[in-house]
């Protein structure tokens, strides 16, 4: 998936994948579920940038509207900072997967 925001391209056939998941069994029942969505946090190779590309149902943050009170299923990419993404990653991400990748920011207790 490609999208432009505010003049930066972000582009998952070029970004680093940094981890995924999605809430079946944790608010939705299957991929057919109104509530299902699926994630995957990414990195841009040049600058660093942090985005997510998701989709999910109706009821989902991916969904699109489909008319007045009328919801689809859908896609997006969303641009985070990296501090966002690292407060994504700790809920949604092995502890490993987070210290490789955000080891430089994260601070023994």
């Amino acid at each position: 998936m490609k999208k432009i925001i505010n003049g930066k391209r972000y582009d998952t056939s070029k970004a680093v994948e940094v981890g995924e998941c999605n809430n079946i069994g944790e608010g939705a029942d299957s991929v057919t579920d109104f509530k299902f969505w699926s994630a995957t946090l990414y990195r841009t190779p040049r600058s660093g940038q942090y985005f997510l590309r998701g989709e999910g149902g109706p009821m989902s943050r991916f969904s699109q509207s489909a008319g007045q009170n009328c919801w689809k299923s859908g896609e997006d990419i969303i641009p985070m900072t990296k501090q966002e993404a690292m407060e994504w990653a700790e809920q949604h991400l092995s502890p490993t997967k987070i210290e490789e990748e955000f080891g430089d920011i994260i601070e023994d207790a």
